[in-house]
């Protein structure tokens, strides 16, 4: 008798093979069977009518921290994900010396705003090493299994003290060979690979830009010797990819021969740059070696709100003067004070970085209920105003005044630069990419990307509008045997017999997303940006469930995963 039979469902198994009805039978957590008419099951679920899929691999995340204090993982669980993996962009937790920890917050917190008190809090520093966090890691029962890689910022600070904080700095021979030893005592350890940063996007919480940014090719190709003498592991990158930053990194990658993995998105100011990228990629991939893209589903977007981060009037003298209330009572002020309100509309801001928001009324947009992940212009707040008789900032500070003060703008400033998804499409449709821009666990103040597994299937494979959809086949192959196969973890995202039992059964039809709220549930009482989701019937972790009808069980079936894995015979 099976563990667990999952009767008469619509088997899309990750492959890409098309959809079949049959039974899926686990058995000490691992699949056994996929066919019709399979025997008796201790337990037994009737899927008809619903998609039976792989859990979800989510190969770039930010759990560096919140993995150590929350077993549950959210908001990445509550989508289906069954694994991720962390340590990406050059930022970290390890290795880190005995009491210089504060340097490593102050660069998560600038790269990824997570906010210090948070992270102070939280994290416990328990560990010095690569292994030893791994080991902490490991101590953990959690619902999803999760992963890491080995950080260059942590990586070079540790080795190079506060010099390594200063990109202007260049480490000595001894030094670079030391990075060479860590990395490969960290992959040998089980790290996934090791990550860096070269993108002027990325600074500390000081200003400073990260150290990795300048970081010179005898340091990247030491690390790269590292991992050649471990013989595993993935090397990932972000960067701004100017005049030969693709050459430099891709050598370091063939003297390591390791696959190149790049996070590639578009941006406004250079519209075009991502293909130029991926064209490079798909040069490496013509010469027989291993590389790909790491590209998101949706726009990369800040959400804006009187609780959040950013916002068109975050840096407004009038609103300034009430960083200090509590959030309700500075809505109750908004509420009360129309003199406040009518300085907030008609003063401009000015003076911040985030300055620009208030100039970006044409591509900032409500979130409904259900949100909209590719909005036309025509209900832009510009548009909304130019069609009401009012200005901008009127109409902006109106709607996040709705519902209590909890409405919530969307600015798009990543693959969205003409205004549709005609460029995501293009995206996620190449052979050289993976599904790897979703964020989970980082910039909990502005952004909220955790849910991008559920907006992939409904949006390309059931609502969109304004473009071809996608098959669910597809799709469902680019979270889970895609993903899995970009970072070596061949026991998984496939309904196959040996593979790991991690397993979605998904109502599509009920499948939506939920809008982001903002909640206070960080140590430290610290905000982050949520969202949920329905028609999660269940999520197996190695056939325990640990998310049922959206959900969670409670229950901690999932492990550290050490490096590369294979299937069962």
């Amino acid at each position: 008798m099976f563990d667990l039979v999952i009767r008469n469902g619509t088997v899309i198994d990750g492959s890409g093979a098309e959809r079949r009805i049959a039974d899926v039978a686990v058995q000490e957590g691992r699949i056994t069977a996929v066919g019709p008419k399979l025997g008796a099951g201790k337990r037994e679920i009737d899927a008809a009518g619903l998609v039976v899929a792989p859990g979800f691999v989510d190969i770039h995340t930010h759990y560096d921290g919140q993995a150590t204090w929350d077993p549950f993982v959210t908001p990445s669980s509550w989508h289906g994900v069954t694994t991720t993996v962390f340590g990406n962009c050059g930022v970290g937790f390890a290795p880190v010396r005995p009491g210089a920890s504060g340097y490593l917050i102050n660069l998560m917190e600038g790269v990824e705003d997570i906010p210090g008190t948070v992270l102070s809090e939280g994290v416990k520093f328990n560990w010095e090493s690569f292994p030893d966090y791994l080991d902490a890691l490991a101590s953990m029962d959690r619902a999803v299994d999760v992963a890491a890689q080995l950080p260059h910022g942590a990586l070079r600070f540790y080795v190079m003290g506060d010099r390594g904080a200063d990109h202007a700095e260049v480490p000595t021979e001894r030094e670079i060979e030391e990075m060479a030893k860590l990395t490969e005592e960290a992959l040998h350890a089980g790290a996934m690979g090791f990550t860096t940063s070269r993108t002027t996007k990325h600074k500390a919480r000081d200003g400073r830009f990260t150290p990795s940014l300048s970081a010179r090719e005898a340091e990247l190709l030491g690390i790269a010797q590292g991992m050649k003498r471990a013989g595993r592991g993935v090397l990932q990158v972000n960067s701004d990819f100017g005049p030969g930053e693709f050459e430099a990194l891709e050598a370091a990658a063939k003297l390591a021969g390791r696959p190149l993995s790049c996070l590639l998105v578009q941006v406004d100011a250079q519209p075009k740059l991502w293909r130029e990228t991926l064209d490079q990629i798909h040069g490496v991939r013509n010469a027989g070696r291993m590389a790909n893209a790491q590209v998101g589903s949706r726009p990369i977007g800040v959400i804006m709100g009187l609780e959040t981060t950013a916002h068109p009037f975050a840096a407004h003298p009038a609103w300034l003067e009430m960083r200090q209330l509590s959030p309700q009572a500075r809505y109750q002020r908004l509420v009360a004070d129309t003199e406040l309100r009518r300085r907030l509309v008609e003063t401009p801001a000015g003076g911040s970085p985030r300055a620009f928001m208030a100039e970006s009324f044409h591509k900032m947009f409500p979130i409904g209920e259900r949100p909209d992940y590719e909005p036309d212009a025509k209900n832009s707040i510009a548009a909304i105003a130019e069609r009401s008789g009012r200005t901008p900032q009127a109409v902006a500070l109106d709607e996040m005044m709705a519902r209590d003060g909890k409405g919530l703008l969307m600015l798009p400033f990543e693959n969205y630069a003409y205004g549709s998804l005609d460029v995501v499409h293009e995206m996620i449709t190449d052979p050289a990419t993976v599904l790897g821009v979703a964020d989970g666990g980082a910039h909990v103040g502005v952004i909220c990307d955790a849910s991008s597994p559920t907006s992939l299937l409904t949006l390309w494979g059931r609502d969109r509008t304004r473009g071809p959809k996608l098959g669910l086949e597809f799709l469902i192959a680019k979270q889970t045997r895609g993903t899995a196969e970009a970072y070596g973890l061949m026991d998984r995202g496939l309904l196959a017999p040996g593979h790991k039992a991690d397993i979605n059964v998904i109502d599509f039809d009920a499948l939506a997303l939920k809008r982001p709220e903002v909640v206070y549930d960080l140590p430290a009482g610290g905000r982050r940006l949520i969202q949920r989701a329905s028609g999660y019937r269940h999520t197996f972790n190695a056939g325990v469930e640990t998310m049922q009808n959206d959900e969670l069980t409670g229950e901690r079936p999932g492990r550290l995963v050490r490096g590369a894995q294979t299937a069962s015979p």
